[in-house]
């Protein structure tokens, strides 16, 4: 692998305006918003499915979370083809894939093991049209005006995640859930047929058109597995996907037992899904601040407070506090998740060229285990000292990772 010819540096800064004048940029950020609202959408459906048919909460989990492992597979053995493979085609496979899996839900009566089945094999090839995707974000958008187009990115996935949870429930509601699904495999299919239609024929590999992987390199697994080897050996990039994964792995710990809170404190009825909209509404406040006020260098002094602010005020919930404070404490720390920002223009200069589509891919990937395994953990604990100290604790393990954080970047 070869590293990036020479890092973006300066504070300009950019505005959202300038990110949304590309219309190449436009078009993936309106896709992927599309996309993530038909995976809210299908996610929560296929949980209703899946509770319907068979009345266990074990099996209905199993389907909400069903597709966070097998990302983390896809990359490692797969992630090198989101480098190797034309961009758009893969794109466009992807959405496609996701409305082919939807439509199979939706139509076919088929036993909730192959259901799930199915689900995971298609989430083993997220990481490489997701991949792909940001490879071509980091190669159109240059310096801030890249971190600002994660920003929207962040603010849109918020947003549509809330969104396509109402979706969800009104779908499911009106339609039942099997149609429900249908309409989750529309959303897939005009993303996939927009990226088709629009989006530029490219060539795999970096912007002077030569594949990201020779052919001599020997096979994708091969390949995938020794890019990935590379990548998690040097300690820069290492460092920051752990600064990207932990503190979010702990607060999605938090996130997946506020429904036990909410119950064991006896709230009223539909409280909970307050409390859980709280977190993408700090987020999206947070990215919106940080990322229109302040310059590229004040963002990046600010990655360690931004992350003492994710954690700190889930300590509260040690005291078990009620509604109104509950909520405060939540949309502080939603607000401290800006602090990724800070990191985003150091870890493109840190990842090579020819491997960036893998690097994207494997960051989102493994955020996204973590993201699973943190509620199963720290829904373990709560069996022990209640779901409020159990939060406590995850806020507490999200605030130390900041003085990790802190340790390596005054390091020489």
């Amino acid at each position: 692998m070869t590293t990036t010819a020479e890092p973006v540096q300066g504070d300009h800064r950019a505005t959202y305006r300038e990110v949304l004048a590309e219309p190449r940029f436009r078009l993936l950020f309106t896709t992927r918003t599309v996309a993530i609202t038909a995976d809210s959408l299908r996610i929560t459906t296929f949980s209703v499915l899946v509770f319907t048919a068979t009345g266990s909460a074990l099996f209905s989990a199993l389907a909400f979370g069903i597709s966070f492992l097998p990302q983390l597979f896809g990359s490692l053995l797969f992630g090198s083809l989101a480098d190797r493979l034309p961009p758009r085609a893969l794109i466009a496979c992807g959405y496609a894939l996701e409305c082919a899996a939807a439509v199979l839900l939706a139509l076919v009566r088929m036993p909730i093991a192959a259901s799930l089945g199915i689900v995971a094999l298609i989430a083993l090839a997220t990481p490489l049209f997701s991949g792909a995707s940001s490879r071509l974000v980091a190669r159109w958008l240059e310096g801030d005006a890249y971190v600002l187009g994660r920003s929207l990115n962040n603010m849109a996935s918020s947003g549509a995640q809330l969104f396509g949870l109402a979706l969800g429930g009104a779908a499911v509601a009106v339609l039942g859930a099997h149609r429900a699904l249908a309409v989750s495999a529309a959303l897939y299919l005009g993303c996939a047929l927009a990226v088709r239609l629009r989006l530029p024929r490219l060539e795999p590999g970096g912007s002077d058109g030569t594949s990201g992987s020779a052919a001599g390199d020997g096979g994708a697994v091969r390949a995938s597995l020794r890019g990935a080897s590379l990548l998690l050996r040097g300690r820069t990039v290492r460092r920051l996907m752990l600064a990207q994964w932990l503190p979010s792995a702990f607060v999605a710990g938090a996130e997946g037992l506020i429904v036990a809170y909410a119950g064991g404190r006896h709230f009223a009825p539909g409280w909970y899904a307050v409390l859980m909209g709280c977190l993408p509404v700090g987020m999206l406040i947070g990215d919106l601040l940080v990322g229109r006020l302040l310059r590229p260098p004040t963002r990046e002094r600010l990655v360690v407070p931004l992350v003492v602010l994710m954690g700190l005020p889930l300590i509260g919930f040690a005291a078990e506090p009620g509604v109104g404070v509950s909520c405060a404490l939540l949309l502080l720390t939603g607000s401290g998740f800006a602090y990724g920002l800070g990191l985003q223009r150091p870890f493109l200069d840190a990842l090579p060229r020819d491997g960036q589509g893998q690097a994207f891919g494997l960051l989102g990937s493994g955020n996204m285990t973590l993201q699973g395994v943190g509620p199963a953990c720290f829904g373990s604990v709560a069996e022990g000292i209640g779901t409020g100290g159990a939060i406590a604790l995850a806020g507490g393990a999200a605030a130390l990772t900041a003085g990790w954080i802190l340790s390596w970047r005054r390091a020489p």
